[in-house]
């Protein structure tokens, strides 16, 4: 899509961080935004100072955990604007939870927002970008973790590889069909995903974990912390994407910073393709 002039699009998790990122993107490009979030206070404030900079956007409730919530918003974003052409499947969400902790709640808490939300994001909005026929643009936020992981949060991990290899698959199977796919997969931004257990819904009590009291598992977590503290700008993450988008990339980085862990993985998997190699008689 090289112009996103007059394009509708809807943005998951568009209250803050990545979300809040990339509708400013959207809406700065000329594209009408409708915004999605389950917290209700802060995505009327991000609404609103989106209005205030004469951007054509409105706001809609949704957990996407819930299909039938993810479909809510999109009747009010055909209600609102007509039509739709770009999804930005952004929810995310982590629970800190490790082997030896983790429950049934931490898994469908984390899996739903993470994983099934972007699964409904594709069947309940690709038809409708299918049907005006102009054509399109899906894009789902992963992350590095969804390609290379130390196995420390392990729900997170696999929710976010099962979104790469959901969005390289389609990627394949909807551009006969008018419609461009990209993964982002950020590194370090300054999103608030370590507090993401203020929004845990009641039905998953018990899915977020606490603070650990191990020492050296503590330092870990500060650590982390203090790298999204000191991160990338989601602002900066959104104009990528709008890029990404305008251009058609199946893969959105934010920076280069993992790549070598990236390679050192596939390396590992090329060993394990030589050593079965060496092993098979010749012909």
């Amino acid at each position: 899509m090289k112009d996103l002039t007059g394009k509708t699009a809807l943005v998951t998790g568009a209250a803050s961080g990545i979300g809040l990122g990339i509708a400013t993107a959207l809406a700065h490009a000329g594209a009408k935004v409708m915004l999605c979030d389950i917290e209700e206070a802060a995505l009327e404030t991000a609404r609103e100072g989106l209005r205030r900079t004469h951007a054509d956007v409105d706001s809609v409730k949704a957990d996407v955990s819930l299909k039938p919530e993810l479909q809510a918003a999109a009747d009010a974003t055909i209600a609102r604007f007509g039509k739709v052409h770009v999804l930005i499947n952004n929810a995310g969400v982590t629970s800190g939870l490790g082997y030896g902790q983790w429950n049934d709640n931490n898994w469908n808490w984390v899996l739903g927002v993470n994983l099934m939300s972007v699964v409904w994001g594709f069947e309940i909005f690709g038809p409708l970008i299918e049907a005006h026929g102009e054509g399109g643009h899906i894009v789902s936020t992963a992350s590095i973790a969804g390609l290379v992981t130390d196995g420390a949060v392990a729900a997170y991990a696999v929710s976010k590889y099962g979104v790469v290899a959901l969005s390289e698959g389609l990627r394949f199977a909807l551009a006969p069909r008018g419609i461009g796919v990209s993964v982002l997969c950020p590194g370090f931004v300054r999103t608030k995903i370590f507090t993401s257990s203020r929004n845990l819904p009641r039905r998953f009590a018990g899915g977020a974990g606490r603070m650990p009291t191990d020492a050296s598992v503590l330092e870990m977590v500060k650590a982390a912390t203090a790298r999204l503290d000191g991160g990338i700008d989601p602002l900066y993450v959104g104009e990528l994407v709008r890029e990404g988008i305008e251009n058609n990339w199946g893969y959105i980085f934010t920076d280069a910073e993992f790549e070598s862990a990236i390679d050192a993985r596939f390396a590992m998997i090329k060993r394990g393709f030589d050593r079965i190699r060496a092993r098979t008689p010749r012909r």
